[in-house]
């Protein structure tokens, strides 16, 4: 007769608690309410637009209290956003998995922190830069919250052209923190951003036109079609090359800024004129990834251009 096998004693796991787990994935969750990831591209202009403003390198005090408000009220718009957006969030593939549609985090919780982030960043702005700061962050979250989110987005092909705005601000916001005002140059940064979005936004909405017309959502690649959105996104990179060009004589950038938007005009519009040629969803997506690379580029050349003539 043979003996019955001893049972195995395992070991305890060496890991993370689940009470543990479940508050990482909370946090996770709530930082994922703000789409980090386009608050780093907005905050990408607002750096170069303080060095612009400062004529060289502003204190990292001021620096670090001008991105950490911005944050908080870019956050709070986007956390909004997502709140008011729950409904087609669940119905569009792209954003199912956002935590309101998967429910991670209750609509009401939502409101609450995006709410607070908002009122946070103007109280944070107004302490630590100024009232002019902060004025036009919080202005530039509500106008993403009632005038893109809430009034265009479901009712106009034009939304992300006027919402456009929203995502401009920061470079106002900058030099607002810098300077106590807001010149001429922050005028052309923010007309920069307002111009590039259109043809950095439709591009994207080729590759999802599909979620957005089971939404309803009346994107222009939707309403218009393919061949319309495609030389629209090529007119607006036209002017914002254009406009890019503006800084030189009223922002008094060097040499090495006007290479630079010249350079990186040229492979913007080249992007487009091959989205143009040949309509494809892997073309758009190029594009897309493209049009962030060239916004960033050229706000850091802004930046380098100011600290090589004038020093930090």
């Amino acid at each position: 007769m043979t003996q019955a096998a001893a049972p195995v004693r395992r070991r305890p796991t060496l890991g993370t608690s689940a009470p543990a787990r479940g508050v990482r994935r909370t946090i996770s969750a709530y930082v994922a309410l703000t789409k980090p990831r386009i608050v780093l591209l907005l905050l990408v202009t607002t750096v170069p637009a303080m060095i612009l403003a400062a004529r060289g390198l502003p204190s990292v005090a001021l620096i670090a209290a001008t991105l950490f408000g911005g944050t908080l009220s870019a956050g709070g718009a986007n956390a909004i956003n997502q709140y008011v957006d729950r409904d087609i969030d669940r119905i569009m593939l792209r954003t199912r998995r956002r935590p309101l549609p998967s429910r991670r985090i209750a609509p009401p919780r939502a409101l609450a922190f995006g709410l607070a982030l908002g009122a946070a960043g103007f109280v944070f702005l107004w302490l630590f830069t100024n009232l002019l700061a902060a004025a036009l962050a919080t202005a530039a979250m509500a106008f993403y919250v009632f005038v893109y989110t809430i009034w265009l987005k479901r009712r106009s092909p034009q939304n992300i052209v006027i919402g456009g705005a929203a995502g401009a601000a920061p470079a106002l916001v900058g030099w607002a923190a810098a300077t106590g005002r807001v010149g001429w140059p922050a005028v052309v940064l923010f007309a920069i951003v307002f111009v590039w979005t259109p043809p950095h936004f439709w591009a994207l909405s080729l590759r999802y036109r599909a979620d957005y017309e089971e939404a309803g959502v009346p994107m222009l690649p939707v309403v218009a079609g393919e061949a319309v959105t495609v030389r629209q996104i090529l007119v607006y990179s036209v002017v914002l090359v254009a406009t890019s060009l503006l800084l030189i004589p009223i922002g008094h950038v060097g040499l090495l800024y006007a290479v630079a938007a010249v350079i990186l005009g040229a492979w913007f519009v080249l992007g487009a004129l091959r989205l143009r040629s040949q309509p494809t969803t892997p073309r758009a997506v190029a594009l897309f990834h493209l049009s962030i690379a060239y916004l960033a580029l050229l706000f850091a050349a802004v930046g380098v251009d100011v600290l090589i003539r004038f020093g930090p």
